[in-house]
């Protein structure tokens, strides 16, 4: 497994990392979780990251991640706890902080992220929401004074919002999902260029949009209701393109995403040691060709943006509820 460097940390961490809302009881028994959890070390990655928001993650990880003899990287972040949770509180900040220690079974963390900084209505995180300072500024400078922490990242979900918070240049890494894969790419207006400016590491989250990029879909030929017309054109020229490749539709997406040199790495949501071996094998087999990434282009460039009335989580392969509603 290939290594790259955490923007100015200067950590080397795996081009694949393992995200932990899998490795929970949202993804399976224990017992599988720690299989996947040691089979991604064996097969050389060495990034874990997880949330209190993730289910029991954290308590899997604090009772696996002592077993493991060689060395990694490990981040969770703040928010979620306790309930109901003020982000304007300072030891409300520091209970979320020593519950993930307790949890996660150290004395210390890597990385500490604020949970969704960026999404309207999810945490009050700013006391002054223009140049986004909050109790949660202190709380982290602390903490790093301490050596509780090592560095500091922002962990969120919107294209544009997240990028004037990682302008501020308060922040070490940036985390941004469900807005960098094959044919959702808003990530590349704001985010990912605020985040070269800065100098940050990036992590891709949710390389496979949710599992809408997991296998190829019925539904996209069969016309889902919740799916536009020019969705699935664009779907159906996916697939096209990954069946004349003759590579399986996951392992283009997560070698899409290692293409990009500014990209550190990308998480994983293997929930199994075979979906972890299945995830090492295509980001070994390297990023993708200029030609190939030209085609992708082209196709993504077919529905710049998510149209109007597309469920956020494409519910391939579950009921659909309603517009917006997955």
């Amino acid at each position: 497994m290939k290594l790259r460097t955490l923007g100015k940390t200067g950590l080397q961490v795996s081009e694949l990392a393992l995200g932990g809302l899998f490795v929970s009881s949202f993804g399976g028994a224990f017992e599988q979780a720690r299989e996947a959890i040691h089979r991604a070390f064996e097969l050389g990655i060495n990034y874990v990251d997880t949330a209190p928001g993730y289910l029991n993650s954290e308590e899997v990880l604090g009772k696996v991640l002592p077993e493991i003899e060689r060395p990694f990287v490990l981040s969770t972040k703040l928010g979620g706890r306790p309930q109901p949770f003020d982000a304007q509180d300072r030891d409300a900040l520091m209970f979320s902080v020593e519950e993930s220690l307790r949890l996660l079974n150290r004395d210390s963390i890597d990385i500490l992220m604020i949970h969704e900084p960026d999404r309207p209505g999810q945490y009050d995180w700013w006391s002054d929401k223009t140049q986004y300072l909050g109790p949660v500024l202190q709380v982290m400078d602390d903490l790093k004074r301490q050596g509780v922490i090592r560095f500091t990242g922002l962990g969120g979900t919107t294209a544009y919002e997240m990028a004037h918070i990682v302008r501020s240049g308060r922040f070490d890494v940036v985390l941004t999902a469900f807005n960098y894969s094959l044919l959702w790419r808003e990530a590349e207006i704001a985010v990912l260029p605020a985040a070269i400016e800065q100098g940050m590491g990036i992590i891709v989250g949710s390389p496979l949009q949710q599992g809408a990029l997991a296998r190829q879909y019925d539904q996209v030929r069969d016309g889902a209701v919740w799916l536009s017309p020019p969705r699935q054109r664009q779907m159906q020229d996916l697939y096209a393109l990954a069946n004349d490749l003759g590579v399986k539709l996951p392992h283009l997406a997560l070698r899409f995403v290692i293409s990009n040199p500014n990209i550190t790495c990308t998480l994983t949501g293997a929930r199994a040691a075979w979906e972890v071996e299945e995830n090492v094998a295509a980001v070994e087999a390297g990023p993708l060709s200029k030609d190939v990434l030209q085609r992708l282009d082209e196709i993504a460039a077919q529905v710049p943006f998510r149209p109007f009335e597309e469920p956020f989580g494409l519910p391939f392969g579950r009921e659909y509820y309603g517009p917006g509603i997955a």
